[in-house]
């Protein structure tokens, strides 16, 4: 039961995600105990050092040039205020600080070597240190290894069937490759999905199917929920039942028993009752702060209080 598996199918995926819910839940606790501090969260702050005019399509991302959301694009930040940022987010709690950048693929020149800086400062402080940025080459992973980088995220957003109905500027071979060059240059994987985009139920299990044939299994896997918004094609989408987030934090702990399973966008859908569930089935990390990226995000206070009303202790960030 505890052992760690390589070879999952779709067929085996998605009998666990029809199990009754309790049994489920049963299961993926138990795996999360022999693996796992049983009461530990980890928090993590999402920064935003790019914000849009993404060159990319996905349909649900606010950030993407081709739609008019209500998200205008910035300037990157400099060096100084995103470890200004860095050290507000170690004080609050937060033992991560993830970083990112809405383009289609890292740029080289002054931008590159000011998000080296960034890895390289905010390591130094104490945290773990992750970065979102699009595709990447070989190269640019090994030089982000240097710099300290602990992970890369690279989502896959959903299945290898689905993925075409979000995305069309970018291939799933390719968010692959770049996962592989993340890989290669010894950088921790960070790589998950989202639900509610009008997938079938068979194509979230070939998501976590893909993830759970990874070997090593990604680091950390993160399961969000879609937040619609406005102007962008997936705006309609009803908002998902909890209790299918529940089912997906479940598995991806019972496929993955070593990762950390980071509850992400869409908190704000849940109720208090739901995140704990979504706890008690094997999710282990948060975002923590008021938004993630560009989309809302539960309030730190009241985060810090759910925690203490479960009596879970936080992962603390390293000494500098």
């Amino acid at each position: 039961m505890f052992a760690i598996r390589h070879d999952w199918t779709t067929s085996e995926i998605l009998d666990l995600l029809r199990l009754p819910l309790l049994d489920l839940v049963y299961q993926a606790q138990t795996v999360h105990r022999h693996y796992h501090p049983p009461n530990q969260i980890q928090l993590a702050t999402l920064l935003s050092v790019k914000t849009g005019g993404c060159a990319e399509d996905c349909g649900y991302c606010p950030q993407s040039g081709h739609y008019e959301t209500s998200v205008h694009p910035q300037a990157v930040m400099d060096v100084e205020a995103v470890v200004a940022k860095a050290k507000q987010a170690k004080a609050l709690g937060a033992s991560r600080f993830c970083m990112g950048w809405a383009w289609r693929e890292i740029r080289e020149g002054p931008a590159f070597e000011a998000m080296l800086e960034m890895v390289r400062q905010v390591r130094a402080i104490g945290l773990e240190t992750c970065v979102t940025a699009g595709m990447l080459t070989a190269t640019q992973a090994k030089r982000l290894a240097a710099a300290g980088l602990t992970a890369y995220n690279h989502n896959l957003d959903t299945s290898p069937e689905f993925y075409n109905q979000i995305v069309t500027t970018r291939t799933y071979a390719e968010r692959l490759q770049t996962l592989d060059y993340v890989r290669q240059s010894g950088i921790r994987v960070c790589c998950g999905g989202i639900i509610g985009m009008g997938e079938t139920l068979t194509d979230r299990a070939r998501m976590l199917e893909v993830l759970a044939t990874f070997n090593p299994h990604p680091e950390s896997v993160p399961i969000n929920a879609l937040v619609a918004v406005a102007g962008t094609p997936l705006a309609d989408r009803p908002p998902i039942d909890p209790l299918d987030l529940v089912r997906m934090c479940a598995t991806a702990r019972i496929l993955m028993p070593q990762a950390k399973v980071r509850l992400s966008a869409g908190r704000t859908q849940l109720s208090r009752e739901a995140q704990v569930l979504c706890f008690l089935a094997g999710a282990n990390s948060i975002f923590y702060g008021e938004t993630l990226l560009t989309t809302p995000n539960p309030e730190r206070d009241a985060d810090r209080q759910l925690l203490a009303d479960i009596g879970a202790t936080v992962l603390e960030p390293h000494r500098s």
